[in-house]
Parts: C-alpha cells; structure tokens; sequence
C-alpha cells in the first residue's frame, strides 16, 4: 500500500520530485517520479540509512522498485548508503569511479571523524558502489510519463567530480535542480581538500545557466532555495576564493 510523501517523511517539491532531509548531517536525497522508472539523488550515509530510503521510496512508489541512482559526489553522508540500492543503475560524474575506488579508507575515516560508528564505516567503506554509468557532459535519463531528467557534470567545484540533477518542469509548476553540496543553505559550504575552489563559482554558473530564474534549487544540505540565493553564494564564493 503507498503512503503520501508526508507520511513517509519525505518533501514532495513537484508532483514528479521529493526529496528528504536526513538525520545527523541534514544531507538531502531526491526522488524522481517517472511513470515506469524512479531515480533517487544520493544514498545517505550507511547501509542501514540506504535500505531505509530504499524502503520508503518503494512505499512512494506503490510498491515499484527504485530503477536507478545518482550520486552527486564522492562524500561519505552522499555515498554510503549505495549497496543497499542492489540491483539499480548508478550514475556519477567521470572520475567517481576512480575516487571511490581508491580513496574507500579515506572515506571510512572521515566518517568516523565526523561520528559514524566504525564498525557502519568499515562495512560501508567494503561494500562502496561504483557508478556504472559516466557523465563527462550531460546525459538524459527517460524515466516514463514524459519525465526525461537531465543529469549534468558541472565540476569541479565543490569535489573533483559534480553531478547536478535538472528535473523538468511544466507549465504547472517549475524545474527543480537537484545541487548535490555545490549549494548550502543550512551553513556556510564546505571546501575540503578535495575542493578546487579556483573552478567553483563557474560551477555555479553552469547550474543556474541550467535551472534558470524560475527553478527550484534543492542543496545538499538545507532548506530549497531560488535562484537568487545561488547566485548570491556563487559571489560569496567567489569572493572568498580569490576568483571571478
């Protein structure tokens, strides 16, 4: 029996798109709606938190599977939760692959260092999905119903490797872009090493060029935001990073 995105503790943003704000590091996932496939956007931070989206997606979705999944970028909260998702098609910008294959202990530990349990880290950092599918450009998904969703690599910016999700709008409601953690609304973002913060404000760019005035822009963390709020942190990014 299917519950409502409320019930499940989900956002419903369009009728097509929801997303949820996780526990502990308020890291958002993303659901698309097509009429014979759905796509969630990041798979949380442990198997245990994965096969929890996966359960309730499948609850939104009337019992139907989860068909793929997008992983916006190589960070433990985004990522973890991806072998709970057995069985879908993953998408990723080019280079993830490389990153979680090599840098599994390093993820492991930034994980703990930010609380999770080690022993979740460990089997996580084990069981860590690589994307089968590689964006170097753009790369149109057709999830049914006339939802073709638009899945961008924008990077770098925020890591190496920025995947950005263009959901579609209408005439009825608006596009919706999910930002993976290019975007913050809930703090200031985050530049770890991984960051090249020379190419981030041009990342940005790309993203509003892509969502345009009109658009919804879901964060990786925080409440969704409009265009304005984007634009006024790709200036304080840019401000911040010596770069134009």
């Amino acid at each position: 029996m299917s519950v409502t995105w409320e019930e499940a503790g989900w956002e419903r943003v369009t009728p097509r798109a929801g997303r949820r704000r996780l526990p502990d590091w308020d890291c958002t996932t993303g659901l698309v709606v097509g009429d014979g496939a759905a796509l969630v956007i990041d798979a949380g931070s442990s198997l245990r938190e994965g096969a929890r989206l996966r359960s309730e997606a499948r609850g939104l979705l009337d019992g139907r599977r989860v068909t793929h999944l997008a992983l916006t970028h190589a960070h433990f909260d985004h990522v973890f939760g991806a072998a709970a998702f057995s069985g879908v098609e993953v998408f990723g910008a080019v280079g993830l692959d490389t990153v979680l294959a090599y840098g599994r202990e390093g993820l492991g530990a930034d994980a703990v260092r930010h609380g999770l349990d080690p022993r979740e880290a460990d089997e996580a950092a084990d069981l860590l999905v690589r994307p089968r599918h590689l964006v170097s450009g753009e790369w149109t998904l057709d999830l049914g119903g006339g939802t073709q969703v638009l899945l961008a690599n924008v990077g770098p910016g925020h890591t190496g490797h920025d995947l950005v999700v263009l959901v579609p709008g209408s005439t009825s409601w608006p596009e919706v872009v999910f930002c993976g953690d290019l975007v913050e609304e809930s703090g200031e973002p985050q530049a770890g090493t991984d960051a090249v913060p020379s190419h981030w404000p041009a990342a940005l760019d790309r993203l509003l060029d892509l969502g345009g005035e009109d658009a919804l822009y879901v964060p990786g963390h925080g409440a969704v935001v409009n265009a304005g709020f984007v634009r006024a942190q790709r200036d304080a990014l840019a401000a911040r990073f010596g770069v134009s």
